[in-house]
């Protein structure tokens, strides 16, 4: 066995992100400790904690700070309690039925975050269908529900929701039938048994699910600056205002890096509560959960009636609002944000198919999207047979780094690729933005590719060899077509991650290289037309047709197994 095959194979990732990912961190860092903002001045200078003084010291700082904590604390309890009932019922549907159950997860996940917010708007506004629906039994609408904390949470739960159902889905699937088995010969009815069993054997993918919602949540500013109407303010908010619109980029920094540590520090004791409850995965004596008798009686009546409301408002909650889109796609009004029906119209298509209103954003995000796929599966393939066959020292210590991306914030990474980008001028915006994008793509490019290459037959390569195939023969002639429905299934999910991003392109976009979804969210921010509906509905059907198409050669509810 060649030693030194893993780490060469792992070289062109870690490469990758030492420059797209870890450069524009410590840029982040170098940026904090500027005495005073210069857009133009040099990176490194003499180091001085002004900015956090400055921060300290405004109690406006200290508010939105908070405010955003506690906000991303409501969204992970919300995303757990609605999460649990989803994860539960896609982990015992039949597998003939799961992969279909399992598109409703995969669906709004794969959306643009702008295009669901957009959904948010038409359910909750004053005319919208929550005040339509209850208009019907004589109950007055409520005109509040829009531009506040609540509006906020629920968009932000539909858009991270999914990540903890997968997390708890990883879980729930693979508890083995016996031990329900087990529960049931002891008298356990279905309730009992998920408190007493499914639970606690859940509680790691929750740990997970809890860590990767509060990360996302505590740096967005998308869903926020939409659904908030400036009276609900995020750290996500004030770090793309200081950084784009006041230029200054330092205290950018340094409110990105406390909500980085922020971050980190909530992962830590998350993590350790939820281990104390964990104990026999760390060596330790499980204690027997046992109910008081007063209490099965009522877990039984009220458990399964309270898991299929929750499960019914999940599923509304993810998929209701794409609808809403698509068939306000339809409606004869002149803004986008008016919601009830007027009249039927096909002009908002005919618009953005005929005028080319919005075919230059299309061609770019088309085209970063391409290109950041390329490089991906270009360097993941090595990565993933590096894990996958040629295991070496540190390889847990370097995945750690790869899957990083998924949980650091990606305000913090635009902050720093547009400082790095100002000082190398030389390198055109489109690469930097590529190189921003393939870092987005890679921790799930690593994952699906994995498990692709795991699933390869060695016995076919082992008789291509005795064959007289070299090695490229062998990778060409067998290899590529054994991965050919895992690079299939991680080319389209690459493409839709990379066509739909919004958090760190905002940062790098100029006048000439305005992805589609960066300029939905900036005219989100004044006044938007129904074309934007009629736009964001041809991309819901073009993720269902990816989807589907994925479908055919990888099962769904396999696609995110980690």
């Amino acid at each position: 066995m060649r030693k030194w095959l893993g780490p060469a194979l792992s070289a062109p990732v870690t490469i990758w992100l030492l420059i797209a990912f870890a450069a524009p961190l410590v840029a982040v860092i170098f940026l904090s400790l500027h005495e005073y903002s210069d857009p133009f001045g040099p990176l490194i200078q003499s180091p001085s904690l002004q900015q956090f003084i400055d921060i300290a010291s405004d109690g406006f700082y200290y508010r939105v700070v908070f405010e955003t904590i506690w906000l991303s604390l409501a969204v992970t309890a919300v995303s757990a309690l609605l999460g649990y009932p989803v994860a539960y019922w896609l982990s015992r549907m039949p597998g003939k039925y799961r992969a279909f159950a399992f598109a409703i997860v995969l669906i709004p996940l794969l959306t643009n975050v702008v295009v669901r917010s957009l959904g948010i708007i038409l359910l909750l506004s004053p005319e919208g269908l929550i005040n339509i629906v209850t208009g019907w039994f004589g109950i007055p609408p409520v005109k509040t529900m829009l531009f506040n904390h609540g509006a906020v949470i629920v968009a932000l739960t539909q858009v991270y929701m999914p990540f903890m159902v997968l997390a708890l889905y990883d879980n729930l699937q693979n508890t083995s039938p016996r031990v329900h088995e087990a529960a049931e010969s002891l008298g356990a009815s279905p309730a009992i048994r998920f408190l007493t069993v499914d639970l606690p054997l859940s509680l790691p993918g929750l740990k997970s699910g809890t860590i990767v919602v509060f990360l996302l949540s505590s740096t967005s500013y998308v869903s926020a600056t939409m659904l908030g109407g400036k009276k609900v303010w995020t750290t996500g908010m004030l770090v793309l205002q200081e950084a784009m619109h006041n230029l200054n980029t330092s205290l950018a920094a340094a409110l990105a890096l406390v909500m980085t540590v922020t971050g980190l520090l909530f992962a830590v004791l998350a993590t350790l509560a939820l281990n104390r409850l964990m104990t026999w995965r760390y060596g330790g004596k499980s204690r027997p959960i046992a109910l008081p008798r007063f209490v099965e009686p009522v877990v039984n009546f009220a458990g399964p009636i309270l898991s299929w409301l929750l499960f019914a408002a999940a599923v509304i909650l993810l998929l209701l609002p794409l609808g809403l889109v698509f068939v306000q796609s339809f409606n004869d009004v002149e803004l986008a944000t008016a919601a009830g029906f007027r009249g039927f119209t096909l002009r908002w298509y005919h618009e953005v198919f005929v005028s080319g209103y919005y075919t230059d954003s299309f061609i770019v995000s088309v085209k970063v999207a391409l290109a950041a796929l390329a490089v991906s599966l270009i360097i993941a393939v090595p990565a993933a047979f590096a894990l996958a066959r040629f295991p070496f020292r540190g390889r847990s210590a370097l995945l750690a780094f790869w899957l990083l991306p998924l949980t650091l914030p990606h305000v913090a990474l635009g902050v720093g690729m547009l400082k790095l980008l100002q000082i190398y001028v030389a390198v055109p915006p489109f690469i930097g933005l590529v190189a921003i994008h393939v870092v987005v793509i890679l921790p799930f490019a690593i994952t699906l590719l994995t498990a692709s290459v795991i699933g390869l037959d060695e016995a076919q390569e082992e008789a291509a060899a005795s064959l007289g195939a070299n090695a490229w023969k062998r990778f060409l002639l067998v290899i590529v077509p054994g991965l050919a429905p895992g690079l299939f299934a991680t080319s389209i999910v690459g493409f839709l991650l990379s066509f739909d991003e919004v958090t760190v392109t905002s940062f790098l976009t100029t006048a000439r290289l305005t992805t589609l979804p960066v300029r939905l969210y900036a005219e989100a921010s004044f006044e938007l037309r129904p074309t934007a509906h009629a736009l964001s509905s041809v991309l819901i059907l073009l993720t269902v047709a990816l989807l589907a198409i994925v479908g055919r050669f990888v099962r769904l509810d396999r696609l995110y197994a980690r």
